[in-house]
């Protein structure tokens, strides 16, 4: 019964790392994992267990429909992003990018923030109001910095096996802000304090527009998966949503109720990220 139930959860692990990491998910595993060199963080810091808890797959979804409320942010997504017509290719392509500059040694880390700069320094363009952007603004650049990161850090603290201490949390932030500034984020903050005072100084610019509601409902309601996966889905999506500050979730026009949050909703949260976790625990997905 034993071995049959570690072959079950070792094929899940598999086809989950399968789906986010993509084809190349193994080679870029052990380039990232085995590969000498020093890295950017200690093993075992925060952000080592924040980045490498199933808690992100809360915080990551959570992320997305933050960063939607900024209309000039929104405006280039939906017109440079591939998010609807490859998402998997950009799932894959972020976590990518997170192992790497999470684990993988300084060289490849710089390496990996270059080349997102390089994409982002050929991304402009004008929005439909007639505003121009530029993928590169700073101003926005920030935005989708601090939006991800207060993301990831609430999902952690609610559903990750391990939460942070107030200490700890300040030196995630702190981590982060590294590689933020080798993405060309200016003064990016660093600790949990400034983090929520830099989220609070954009409020005045966020909105929930035409583009965020209609990224929204694409994102909870009409995911690209099969159909047997969308009760675990339903689950993390709910959560995400919950995670988002009250105003925020108005903007989106997403109802809430704290007593449904409480006793409903984020049960399945930890359901699901325990799940998650115990399949890639024993699969190629394991971080740690």
């Amino acid at each position: 019964m034993t071995r049959a139930l570690d072959a079950v959860r070792a094929r899940a692990g598999q086809a989950l790392f399968a789906r986010v990491a993509g084809p190349e998910g193994p080679r870029n595993r052990q380039r990232i994992h085995g590969t000498p060199g020093p890295r950017w963080f200690e093993p075992g810091s925060p952000i080592h267990r924040v980045h490498g808890d199933s808690s992100m797959f809360i915080g990551g979804l959570s992320a997305l429909l933050l960063q939607s409320l900024h209309p000039v942010a929104m405006a280039a997504v939906a017109a440079h992003s591939g998010y609807r017509g490859d998402p998997w290719g950009r799932l894959q392509r972020t976590s990518t990018f997170l192992a790497t500059t999470t684990y993988g040694t300084v060289e490849s880390a710089e390496a990996a923030c270059a080349r997102v700069r390089a994409v982002h320094a050929g991304i402009s363009g004008v929005t439909a109001w007639g505003t121009p952007y530029r993928a590169s603004d700073p101003h926005l650049l920030l935005w989708v910095h601090v939006a991800e990161i207060d993301s990831f850090l609430r999902a952690h603290q609610e559903f990750g096996a391990r939460p942070l201490t107030p200490g700890e949390c300040d030196v995630y932030v702190d981590q982060t802000a590294h590689i933020a500034g080798a993405l060309g984020v200016p003064d990016p903050p660093r600790s949990l304090d400034s983090l929520r005072q830099c989220l609070d100084r954009y409020r005045g610019e966020l909105r929930g527009t035409r583009e965020a509601i209609g990224t929204t409902r694409y994102l909870l309601f009409k995911p690209p998966i099969p159909p047997t996966a969308m009760p675990f889905y339903a689950a993390l999506a709910t959560n995400a949503v919950a995670l988002l500050p009250g105003w925020a979730a108005s903007e989106l026009r997403l109802a809430r109720a704290a007593p449904v949050d409480r006793w409903l909703v984020h049960p399945t949260g930890h359901a699901v990220t325990g799940l998650i976790r115990w399949v890639m625990g024993a699969g190629p997905g394991a971080t740690e």
